[in-house]
């Protein structure tokens, strides 16, 4: 396993590099990175209505799209990024325990007891230090997460919308989970830089076939093309915002989803489902399939019977995602 240390801080480049390392290499990696002031959006995600736009333009905070599910999550200098790619196995998709194995292991040796809570989260003491996130493309598996060690928490909660969506399933909550840094919870005293070298170090004694690399030219030339094709570009991190006829979100235990939709001459005419939710397909398949469905159940139950409505939101059923679509119904 190639172990990095990628010492850039551009976000967009920082992105576009774990796109290149999935998609273009057949290594197993483990890299170590942070970023600038940014706020990385989920891959499913509505960035003019999950930001505070004004605040984000106020503070200079770049907003990348990532090529991951999930929600919003707010990097500075002090937040530590890991990354794991490999080639995904049976099961490995949305096995979150799997991945952080090695994270949980090492805050665990600074003695912090760390512990794996809902579906993708961190927590010290029930507080949240880590929010993970996952991809597969061409058979590879790219698992990356965020750890917040002496981040500016107060720039976290400014640049994030709070959203008024109901709650769909019992016991869910709607609140966003209380937050940690991790340097209030371990007594040696150290700086994001050597928290994140020792890190690396655990990394290279602990995980199997460890050893020291960097990034190649040619991964780099490749990285900096995609910034420029897509990580850096407006298309890409905020999209269209296209309005909607009709407009239904609620949030679920495997989270928020979102739907709006446009019905012309009895029809769906366009269609987006947003929100931070994780799915092993891409969403936009299953747009595709729905839009110029007859908006009526029984023409949208046989269109969604055709697919497994699971493999793009994970955890959805196709009864569920029937109730939503059908709520908007006239």
């Amino acid at each position: 396993m190639r172990v990095i240390y990628n010492q850039s801080t551009d976000p967009a480049y920082n992105l576009a590099l774990e796109e290149v390392m999935l998609t273009e290499c057949d290594d197993d990696i483990a890299m170590l990175w942070r970023n600038s002031p940014a706020v990385i959006i989920g891959k499913n995600q509505n960035a003019i209505e999950e930001l505070d736009l004004d605040f984000v333009k106020r503070n200079s905070v770049a907003v990348i799209r990532r090529m991951t599910g999930g929600g919003a999550v707010f990097h500075d200098l002090g937040n530590i990024n890991f990354t794991f790619i490999q080639r995904c196995g049976s099961g490995d998709f949305n096995n979150y325990d799997l991945f952080t194995v090695p994270v949980r292991d090492y805050l665990r040796s600074l003695g912090a007891e760390c512990e794996l809570s809902g579906r993708n989260d961190l927590l010290i003491d029930g507080m949240k230090i880590s929010g993970n996130a996952q991809t597969v493309r061409r058979g590879r598996i790219l698992h990356h997460g965020t750890m917040l060690y002496s981040a500016d928490l107060g720039r976290l909660s400014g640049a994030l919308r709070a959203r008024n969506i109901k709650v769909e399933s019992k016991g869910i909550k709607s609140h966003r989970s209380r937050v940690v840094n991790i340097c209030e919870k371990i007594e040696r005293k150290m700086e994001p830089e050597e928290f994140l070298l020792g890190m690396l170090e655990y990394f290279l004694n602990h995980l199997s076939d460890a050893h020291l690399s960097r990034v190649t030219e040619e991964e780099r030339v490749a990285a900096e093309k995609l910034v420029t094709e897509k990580y850096g570009r407006w298309e890409w991190n905020f999209g269209e915002s296209p309005k909607f006829q009709f407009c239904c979100a609620a949030k679920f235990d495997f989270g928020v989803v979102e739907v709006n939709l446009s019905v012309q001459d009895g029809a769906i005419s366009d269609l987006r489902i947003l929100g931070d939710f994780f799915g092993e397909k891409e969403i936009g398949e299953l747009e595709k399939l729905l839009t110029g469905t007859r908006f009526e159940t029984t023409a949208l139950e046989e269109k969604l019977i055709l697919c497994d409505v699971g493999s793009y939101i994970a955890g959805m059923d196709r009864e569920t995602l029937l109730t939503l679509l059908i709520k908007q119904e006239t």
